[in-house]
Parts: structure tokens; sequence; C-alpha cells
């Protein structure tokens, strides 16, 4: 089943040595955090159906950073997933978003069953108190590179569709996944999706715009 695979996943991740002043994100670690996740993966992927794929960049702080789930941070945790958490209350603005168009799909029940999210690196990153994507510093990619045909060719093998996956992320994170999807040859098609903190924090006017785009490009897959 998928949430076997998953915790399992979790539970054998390695973080390699990192440059510097750079800390890794690994709330799975804690072992509340990681009952969490148990539950989350356990009620919403209990099964062996095949999913379509969403990959963002990697967890931030106040998200998946903290919950361990991707763009779930711990009030939609509790309150669309109905999972209770003893995590503190503050919100991610890409989770806001996210379970906007999650709730505009059917509910969490439903978009889970057929969608997949995870990040092209499972684990976030900090520098000074702030979050950092895994292509900003030169000296972090090159550590993480190596892992990451490793990582996606476990998470392939749970279930996930070929025929197309979702970038979240249209500028660094969708290029980098091109290139690497063209070496590797792992889906036949990629559509990239505007980043939820990018229309959150600069495009919040067009909100409704963006997530009828989103909803629209999902439920063609």
């Amino acid at each position: 089943m998928w949430s076997e695979q998953l915790l399992e996943f979790y539970r054998t991740i390695k973080v390699p040595p990192l440059p510097s002043g750079i800390e890794a994100l690994t709330p799975w670690k804690d072992k509340a955090v990681f009952g969490l996740m148990e539950k989350f993966y356990e009620k919403f992927y209990g099964d062996s159906h095949p999913r379509t794929l969403l990959i963002g960049i990697n967890p931030g702080r106040l998200g998946g950073g903290t919950t361990g789930i991707p763009f779930t941070d711990p009030i939609r945790l509790e309150e669309a997933c109905g999972i209770k958490n003893h995590l503190m209350k503050k919100a991610e603005l890409s989770s806001a978003f996210f379970y906007e168009v999650i709730e505009r799909m059917g509910g969490p029940k439903k978009f889970y069953s057929r969608f997949y999210v995870s990040s092209v690196v499972p684990f976030g990153f900090s520098s000074s108190g702030k979050n950092l994507n895994y292509y900003d510093d030169a000296n972090l990619l090159r550590a993480v590179n190596p892992m990451i045909p490793g990582w996606m060719d476990i998470q392939l093998g749970m279930g996930i569709r070929r025929s197309i996956f979702f970038p979240i992320g249209e500028g660094k994170n969708a290029e980098f996944l091109m290139r690497i999807n063209e070496r590797y040859e792992w889906f036949e098609e990629m559509i990239a999706l505007p980043h939820p903190r990018f229309i959150m924090q600069y495009k919040r006017k067009r909100l409704k715009e963006y997530i009828d785009r989103y909803v629209e490009v999902l439920s063609q897959a």
C-alpha cells in the first residue's frame, strides 16, 4: 500500500552533509510528528491505486517542514484533513491556497485518491531562520542533486502514473524537472503550475483565476 511505502520512505531518508549555515527540516524524526504522518497517510493513502504526481520544490518551515506532509500546515491538517495535532497553528500561504484547490476538487479524500503530492527534495532547508529552496545555493544543489534520482525512483515504484506530471512552480523548479526528466525519461508529459506562494504573495487579487486554472488543469489529468 501507498501508506506503508511512504512511511518507510521517510524512515529511511538520509540527509547529506549540507553547506555551512544551512539546516535541514526533518520533522518526521520527531515521534509525535511521525505519528501525525501515519494518521494522514493511512487515512488518505491506505490503498494501492495509481496516482498522478504533483511535485513541489522542498517543504517550507510552516507547512511540510512542520507537519512532514507537503503543502499541509498544522491548521489545514486539523481543519481540512480531520487530524487533530499539538503543533503550533501557524498558517502557511502555500497551504492555504493548496487546500482551496483541494476543496474545489471535492475535498481531501477525493483529491488524494487521485493525486500524490511530493517535493523534489523531501526535506526543507532553513538559513538564518528563513526558508531556502534547493536551487537557491549552488553548494546546496550540489549536495542534494546526486540523491534526487534515487528519491524519485523509490516514489515512482509506489504507483505513480507515467503519462503526465505537474511541477509546482513554473520557474527554476520546472526548469530543473524538465532537464532531469529528459535525462531519465520518467514521464511522457509535463505541465507546470504557478507556485502557490507566488500567487498568494504577488497575485492575490487574481486568486479565483489561479484556483480555476489549477482545477481545470488537474481535472483533465
